[in-house]
């Protein structure tokens, strides 16, 4: 088969390189899929640098979240050959290639509501959307919620939820095309990062009380300002750092102002909380079939693609989710 394929560590335009490798077997508790669509994510950009939390061993092929038709299944996975289904990688064979490895606890039917390019799309960024805006931050009905990087994977997705929940939704992006992305996913405000200030912006149209749930997955100064538009007993949630910088919360600001700093791993639940991962899937494939989500697929790309694709990605220049579709 052919395979997107890592050997050493870098920029992932520079270090992804396009091979003819083993289809790879399954192990006892794994199904090999065809891969029928392959979303582009922040964490594989990460790990072609070498700086995400799970470290692959070289050389691997990035591809962490996918859709496809399992092929072969191991002896205890108990997942049939044919079904369509969708999940994360078992790495080193990630979804960058014609065939990959799912781990059969991370593997779900694929919504029949969706295509294989919006269903490639679902497992990671609206999984993480859901536990960080229901388990971690509660979010109700009636609500503000500011969801920072609007147009990328993570953010679109909690666009798409906090709708869904009831909550009225404020997107922050970069640049005109993306503010029209975030316009196009349901935000009752977008505001356009590179024209305005976005604390400034909730402050006025919260009548001053500031955003009860913040949803930042880009950190650094942008948590800093975050914090000056979070309203009483609000609630910032850390889903990452896309912006390069960890910041260091001020813990004495969090007091005087009453509000809760969430860290969201949700990986982690995947090892701690098994079930409940499932009953977000069920509860997301409820909700795709009601049409209240779906992923907005900016670009579906060809295999010789991906490489430009995941660079382009990791310099900030997509606008929606990037699919390979087969």
């Amino acid at each position: 088969m052919k395979a997107w394929r890592v050997h050493e560590l870098g920029e992932p335009g520079t270090v992804l390189r396009l091979e003819e490798v083993e289809v790879p077997e399954p192990g006892p508790s794994q199904v090999v899929v065809r891969v029928r669509g392959a979303a582009a994510n922040f964490p594989d950009v990460l790990m072609c640098r070498g700086l995400y939390q799970v470290r692959p061993p070289l050389p691997f092929t990035p591809g962490v979240e996918l859709c496809g038709d399992v092929v072969a299944v191991g002896a205890v996975a108990g997942i049939a050959a044919g079904d369509r289904v969708l999940g994360g990688a078992a790495l080193p064979h990630g979804g960058f290639a014609e065939f990959a490895v799912l781990e059969a606890a991370q593997t779900f039917p694929a919504p029949p509501s969706l295509d294989d390019a919006e269903a490639a799309s679902l497992f990671i960024g609206y999984q993480t959307g859901w536990f960080g805006l229901h388990r971690r931050a509660g979010l109700t009905a009636g609500e503000t919620l500011l969801v920072h990087a609007a147009a990328g994977g993570v953010g679109s997705a909690a666009i798409q939820l906090g709708k869904a929940a009831g909550a009225r939704v404020i997107g922050v992006v970069g640049g005109a095309e993306k503010a029209s992305y975030a316009e196009d996913l349901g935000a009752d405000v977008v505001i356009d990062r590179h024209q305005l200030d976005f604390v400034d912006v909730v402050k006025d149209v919260t009548g001053g009380r500031g955003a009860d749930v913040i949803y930042d997955p880009v950190g650094g100064e942008v948590y800093q300002r975050s914090t000056k538009c979070v309203a009483f007993e609000g609630r910032i949630v850390v889903v990452g750092f896309a912006g390069g910088e960890i910041q260091a919360p001020a813990l004495n600001h969090a007091l005087v102002k009453n509000y809760s700093i969430l860290g969201l791993h949700w990986g982690l639940y995947n090892t701690q909380d098994p079930g409940a991962v499932a009953e977000c899937h069920r509860a997301l494939t409820a909700l795709a079939a009601d049409g209240a989500i779906r992923p907005l697929v900016g670009a579906r790309l060809g295999l010789a693609e991906v490489a430009d694709a995941v660079q382009r990605l990791a310099d900030g220049k997509t606008v929606g989710r990037v699919v390979y579709t087969p």
